[in-house]
């Protein structure tokens, strides 16, 4: 016989494998054709100085100069003078507490809000109506109130 000895499976399975190839390599020069005639590639984009995308190089004529020690990084430093605006305790009444179950409602006295209470942010036994001061920390559901005292 004058036929190689490569079987019937093997040929067919090697012309499957060159007509994928060519399909392969039509694809990749489909896509380059189109490339060029799109512009090809990414458009190219430029940061202006408020940080925005634009298609224009920035004016070098506006480029300003930073001294390395001039940047803070964190939270800046007090001025002398300044004084804390922000106190964490807060005053108000409470409006309802069961102590069979453990908690109750304080109303804040500036803001009319109300916050839940547990009996582990108890400093002092408090009861209906009582006048007390709390801080705020949040809990699962909203803000509670804690290290409550009476007033």
């Amino acid at each position: 016989m004058g036929r190689s000895q490569q079987t019937f499976s093997k040929t067919e399975k090697e012309k499957k494998r060159l007509k994928k190839r060519e399909e392969k390599a039509k694809k990749k020069e489909a896509r380059k054709a189109e490339a060029k005639e799109n512009g090809g590639g990414i458009p190219m984009a430029y940061v202006d100085f408020n940080g925005n995308l634009v298609d224009t190089p920035p004016d070098p004529t506006m480029k300003v100069e930073i001294e390395a020690e001039d940047i803070v990084l964190g939270i800046p430093k007090k001025e002398e003078g300044e004084e804390e605006e922000f106190d964490p305790v807060r005053k108000g009444k409470v409006s309802f507490f069961d102590s069979s179950k453990g908690f109750g409602f304080i109303i804040d006295s500036e803001n009319s809000e109300k916050y839940f209470v547990h009996v582990s942010g108890l400093i002092d036994e408090i009861f209906e109506n009582d006048k007390v001061s709390f801080e705020l920390e949040k809990g699962q559901r909203g803000m509670n109130a804690v290290r409550v005292k009476k007033v």
